[in-house]
């Protein structure tokens, strides 16, 4: 089984907020391929599904972000998870805004909730798929900008940019890290 887990801030406050992000990739995925993320369950919001006769499980931690390795490692226990078939979706600030990039294992960036993950976990063998979201304007607290929801412009491209990191997670289950990487980046 692999295993989608999308970061965000639960709450209406934080919905369309750049750290949500992650919540909205994997909403798109499951739109896409019809997954119901509806199960309540371990601090998160949970679905599972098919895809190319590989099975799937999308999750929300419904903890805010950095406490989401709470939720993940009560996911990865109870579906019996390994971290080869774990995969993270999380914004990133160094990456330019609408870059997708897949990442094997490695630091955690400054980003709190893939910290709180490698804490919880243990370790920091699996998949991330780092969606950009630029750096906040000159003398912004980036703790603010990553709170903030995305602006008119970058809003008139953000379906485009879902779309395509969902398209990049089918491609992963489907062909490989390989094929995802050297299409995607």
């Amino acid at each position: 089984m692999k295993a989608i887990f999308g970061l965000g801030n639960p709450g209406v406050h934080y919905q369309w907020s750049r750290h949500n992000v992650g919540f909205r990739v994997v909403d798109r995925f499951a739109e896409e391929y019809r997954i119901l993320v509806c199960t309540k369950r371990f601090k998160a919001v949970y679905g599972t599904g098919l895809i190319d006769s590989q099975r799937v499980l999308l999750l929300k931690p419904m903890t805010f972000m950095n406490l989401s390795g709470e939720a993940v490692q009560k996911g990865v226990h109870f579906f019996h998870i390994e971290m080869k078939d774990l995969i993270v979706v999380h914004d990133d600030l160094d990456l330019a805004f609408g870059r997708v990039r897949f990442k094997r294992w490695g630091g955690d960036g400054g980003h709190q909730g893939v910290r709180s993950i490698v804490e919880s976990l243990g370790g920091n063998a699996f998949l991330r798929l780092k969606v950009g979201i630029g750096r906040p304007p000159k003398g912004m607290d980036p703790a603010e900008y990553v709170l903030e929801p995305f602006d008119a412009t970058e809003q008139a491209e953000l379906e485009g940019i879902l779309s395509r990191a969902a398209d990049s997670l089918k491609v992963l289950i489907s062909e490989g890290i390989e094929a995802a990487m050297n299409r995607y980046h």
